[in-house]
Formats: structure tokens, C-alpha cells, sequence
């Protein structure tokens, strides 16, 4: 097991610095600085994070223009999160969840956006990133806050932190081989938006903490990820592994010819870029359009379906899904189109994912059918 002293240093590990502890605020009272949670914070060219701090990765994640992200989970001592089998997990009062963004860079300052992260915070260098923001999500008596953390560079000296931005930002991102990126930070309330998965109650809640997107391999440790929650006492009610199916890696290719395997990596993809809002009791409900990893009949998905609401959102298309024309699906016109008015996630992108976008377009040629 890595050392105690949690010291997760991008980059070399030198001397092992004290770890920061996780300080816990009411919600009258958050702090400005993202250090005073004791998260996550910089020091001598590293990051640290708590030792009660767990990274973890999803098999499929959230595309954010390319960002990268350095996932962590927070549990009280004493206490454990309680195991469901579709929705998110039951976390306990006092869990803070961050999610912290970030690009590599070139020897210029600009950002990569064809860089990977393999999720282990000590293959990272804070000389080769630049710090984007962490957002928190906070477990209070009365439910899950949200809260955005924009980073700023230290002077000369100083280690950086990142400061409480309720109302979100803007910020202007030298990219390689492209344009500057217009990089969003939603505001709190934007981040609630999202994470309000039951339209209907409002509760704000993690999209990420699924058992479908957990089951994988530790970053750090290699470990099944929900077999080292349930060893550390942070998992009660995890049934064999054998009955649960994971989401898939996006990205795998290896079975990319197989009809089954393009599908379940679509439905990967679409499940955690759009299920939270397209799900039956989702803010997107009304569409009847949903995108949530669960067995839904073929029309529910789109495939010959026509939009509830016709305008630009459209394209002039006629269905959700053509069954093998994606160059006149609504699906991948919402995916390829930019416009504020049509596009789809309609946050965290100012870009085309061209890969995802590819990913669902393979996926609708190799259906069979014809709308009629």
C-alpha cells in the first residue's frame, strides 16, 4: 500500500510532506480557499491529498473539451457508503466527493487536448499541467451541495489555490494545434442542474458514484475498485461481482466489429454524457428521449423517433436516430452542432468531441431498419 503519508505527488516523490486532514464546513459556512477542506491543495511544486482521500476512476467518463480529471472520494471514519445497484450510492453526512480538472501542457503553456490520464495522480508533474478547477460535492444532513473551485496561480514562491466561485466563470485556455478554448465553470446552480437527476424532487445528487461506472481497476492500486471500498469499510451491501455489468471503456476497441460491443460502448458513452438529465425522471424527461444505461425499447432510445418539440434543435432532421444514416440523425447533428440553441450536452463543452461523436455514429450505421 502506497505510504500513508498520502503525499500523492505529481511527479517525483521526494520527502514525504505531512498530509493535509479533510476539515468538514456547514453550509453557512464554506470556505473561499479549496485548501481549508484539506482535499486536495499544492505544496513544493506537488499535490496533496488527504489520507482519508480515495482516488477513483470511472470505466466511461463525462467529456469536458478535453479536460482531464483527478477524482477523489472522502468518507468519514466510522462510516460507509451503502450500495445500490442502478442508482448512485447512499453516501453518509460528511462525504465530500472532488472532482479536479486539468490539461497537460507543452513547453509553451498550451494545452494538450489529445493527452491521456491514467488516473494515478503520481504519473503527473505540476511543471507539465495547468490547474483548471475542482468542484466539491458536499453530503449535508439536508442533502448534496455543489460547489465550483476556480484555480489561480501562486506568485513567485507561492503554491496556487483555487477560490469559491458561486457564480461560475470564464476562462480563456491556450490550446495546442487549435483556438484558445472558452472554458466554462458552471456556476452553483449549473452544477445542481445536472446533478438534479429527479427533476420532479430536485436532489441533487453524485452521477459518477454508480456502481455500473465504479466496478474497474483501481488507478493507484490495481484493485477492483468496489472490492477496495468494501475492504476499507466504506461499502456496505456489495453483492458478487458477477452480478453486476460494468459500463464499458469507451474507448476499447478491441471488439469494435461486434455489433454487441459498439452498442454497449455507445450506450456507455451516451449513459454518462446524457443519462443523467435523459432518464424517466430526468430534467430532459419530457422529450421521452432517454439515455440512461437501462433496458429501454428501441423508440425510447430514438431509433425512429420523432422529436416532442420541432426547431432548430432539429437540424431539419425528421428522427432521433435514422437506423443506419447517422449523417441525418438528430442524435449526431445535437453532437456535431456548436450553436448554444441545438447543441447537446447543452453544458460542459464549447467543442466537438470528434471520438465520441464517431463512436455514435458507428453505432447507429450498423443498425438495421428503415423509419417509415
Amino acid at each position: 500500500m502506497r505510504a500513508l503519508c498520502i503525499v500523492l505527488l505529481l511527479g517525483a516523490l521526494g520527502n514525504c510532506s505531512r498530509a493535509p486532514e479533510v476539515q468538514f464546513f456547514s453550509a453557512d459556512n464554506y470556505p473561499t480557499k479549496l485548501s481549508s477542506w484539506g482535499i486536495i491543495r499544492t505544496q513544493d511544486n506537488a499535490i496533496l491529498l488527504a489520507a482519508s482521500s480515495h482516488v477513483y476512476d470511472l470505466n466511461t467518463a463525462l467529456f469536458t473539451d478535453h479536460a482531464l480529471k483527478l477524482r477523489t472520494v472522502h468518507i468519514p471514519t466510522g462510516a460507509s457508503a451503502t450500495f445500490a445497484s442502478y442508482e448512485a450510492f447512499d453516501l453518509p453526512v460528511g462525504s465530500v466527493i472532488s472532482k479536479t480538472f486539468f490539461y497537460k501542457i507543452n513547453t509553451q503553456g498550451e494545452a494538450l487536448l489529445d493527452a491521456e490520464f491514467n488516473g494515478d495522480p503520481a504519473s503527473l508533474n505540476l511543471d507539465n499541467i495547468r490547474l483548471i478547477e475542482t468542484r466539491l460535492l458536499v453530503k449535508q444532513a439536508a442533502g448534496w451541495n455543489a460547489l465550483p473551485y476556480v484555480w489561480k496561480e501562486g506568485k513567485e514562491g507561492q503554491d496556487g489555490d483555487a477560490y469559491l466561485a458561486i457564480t461560475g466563470d470564464l476562462l480563456n485556455v491556450a490550446a495546442a494545434n487549435t483556438d484558445n478554448l472558452n472554458y466554462l465553470v458552471p456556476s452553483k446552480n449549473q452544477c445542481a442542474s445536472c446533478h438534479a437527476t429527479n427533476h420532479t424532487s430536485g436532489e441533487i445528487l453524485p452521477i459518477g458514484i454508480k456502481a455500473r461506472h465504479l466496478n474497474r481497476a483501481d488507478p493507484v492500486h490495481g484493485h477492483n475498485q468496489l472490492i477496495s471500498w468494501q475492504d476499507r469499510g466504506q461499502l456496505e451491501g456489495l453483492p458478487n461481482l458477477d452480478e453486476l455489468t460494468p459500463n464499458a471503456l469507451w474507448r476499447d476497441e478491441t471488439s469494435a466489429d461486434a455489433p454487441a460491443e459498439l452498442s454497449h460502448r455507445a450506450r456507455s458513452y451516451l449513459d454518462i454524457n446524457c443519462g443523467h438529465c435523459h432518464n424517466p425522471q430526468g430534467s430532459a424527461d419530457t422529450s421521452a428521449l432517454l439515455l440512461d444505461y437501462q433496458t429501454h425499447d428501441p423508440a425510447a432510445l430514438g431509433v425512429c423517433k420523432a422529436p416532442i418539440a420541432a426547431g432548430r434543435g432539429s437540424g431539419g432532421y425528421l428522427y432521433s436516430i435514422v437506423p443506419g444514416q447517422p449523417d441525418t440523425s438528430i442524435m449526431t447533428f445535437r453532437m456535431t452542432t456548436n450553436d448554444p440553441g441545438a447543441m447537446m450536452p447543452e453544458l460542459g463543452r464549447s467543442l466537438v468531441h470528434a471520438e465520441g461523436l464517431a463512436l455514435v455514429s458507428a453505432w447507429i450505421a450498423q443498425m438495421q431498419g428503415e423509419c417509415r
